[in-house]
């Protein structure tokens, strides 16, 4: 016990990043317990610990990956912590101790005036626990860097979201700002290459196999024992993202990628539904509603546009690229899904159609709301929207 003890407070007095994730202020900071999701790499436990250095209570921080937790409860802990006084827990690397769901249900109503910040894999799905924390935990999932946030990095600046809204109304004006002030569509390069992951500012030249490393971690570490899967199953999934890596937009064909994979139909549909909950693919749908794992996406995309450079062997499609990255932002906080014309529907209510910069309006013709994200362009006009804008929507 005072082992963690001490190695919280070393964690405590490690000097943080100046930067702060844009879940910091959307996070109800007064809940009682708070569960983080997201993929590994993507700054969830940097985030706990700079709010965690605010708390000026007695605190602990415990990441339950540590051997301890292999022998011991983790309710148990936190009954003798309470006792000496503590009333804020910060626990880390939920998905990888057994009990998280049981413990952090008995710990919520045992100790009314504890607080408990939870970090885990982004497949630590609510429903997947042993016990009920539906009605107790408010879950937020922490993305990856925006663009937005990548030129704050690069640029120690700080510039603010932009709505969707204000970049469908007004985004001649704010890409005029932004492009007078950077060399934008240089750092929109930048970014696809390299940019979506904070451990890019430990080195460009190694970014690419860290994130293959990472990749492999949530494969076999994160998705495989979590979910009990096979080895077989898990080269699948490997398999998998090659053959996706290496297309343009994916349009699924479910019965020949299990003869290819040679596994069944079944296994193919839960296999991406796994990749899509942590956070390695993304799956479009024509509604948002009533999704189940046994229905076929009508199209596959990875996670984010660094995945395409890390793992094809060649360079990535273009169309790919653009596509992967504006589904990835605006999803953050926005319902995307395929509409019957154009690229993408967002919200129910504006289709957009991605493209270069001499990409027309011949695909939307006549459907209200629709307009064109287009690459290679610093500044739109009309229904023309550049599309690195979209990077700034969180």
């Amino acid at each position: 016990m005072d082992r963690l003890l001490t190695i919280s407070e070393r964690k405590l007095q490690a000097s943080m990043p100046a930067f702060v994730r844009y879940l910091m202020e959307k996070i109800d900071w007064n809940q009682r317990l708070i569960l983080i999701l997201g993929h590994r790499g993507v700054g969830k436990t940097t985030l706990i610990l700079q709010k965690l250095k605010t708390v000026v209570a007695k605190k602990v921080y415990l990441s339950l990956d540590d051997f301890y937790f292999e022998e011991n409860r983790l309710i148990l802990l936190i009954e003798e912590y309470y006792q000496l006084g503590y009333r804020y827990f910060y626990l880390d690397e939920a998905h990888r101790y057994a009990h998280w769901s049981a413990d952090l249900k008995s710990i919520f109503d045992t100790y009314d005036d504890a607080f408990f910040v939870v970090s885990g894999s982004s497949i630590l799905e609510l429903k997947k626990g042993n016990a009920d924390l539906s009605r107790r935990a408010a879950v937020y999932h922490l993305a990856g860097l925006s663009f937005r946030e990548f030129i704050n990095i690069e640029k120690v600046q700080a510039l603010s979201e932009i709505s969707l809204a204000s970049i469908i109304e007004n985004h001649t004006r704010a890409s005029e700002e932004l492009t007078d002030r950077f060399d934008i569509l240089r750092l929109f390069e930048q970014y696809l290459k390299y940019g979506y992951y904070p451990f890019s500012r430990m080195g460009a030249d190694l970014y690419y196999s860290r994130l293959l490393e990472t990749t492999h971690l949530v494969l076999e570490m994160d998705i495989g024992p979590f979910e009990e899967i096979s080895y077989k199953t898990v080269r699948s999934m490997k398999k998998l993202l090659y053959i996706i890596s290496e297309s343009v937009p994916f349009t699924p064909n479910i019965s020949k990628l299990a003869e290819k994979l040679e596994t069944s139909r079944n296994t193919i549909l839960k296999i991406l539904d796994m990749l899509q909950q942590a956070q390695i693919l993304n799956l479009l749908y024509q509604s948002v509603h009533g999704i189940s794992f046994l229905q076929k996406p009508e199209k596959i995309y990875l996670q984010n546009p660094n995945l395409a450079f890390a793992l094809s062997p060649s360079e990535p499609n273009t169309g790919n690229l653009r596509e992967t990255f504006f589904l990835n932002q605006v999803q953050v906080s926005h319902q995307v899904t395929l509409p019957k014309f154009g690229d993408f529907m967002v919200d129910g209510q504006f289709v957009f159609e991605i493209g270069g910069p001499n990409k027309t309006a011949q695909q939307i013709q006549g459907i209200p709301n629709a307009y064109l994200a287009l690459d290679q362009m610093k500044i739109g006009s009309g229904n023309k929207i550049p599309l690195w804008l979209f990077g700034f929507l969180y």
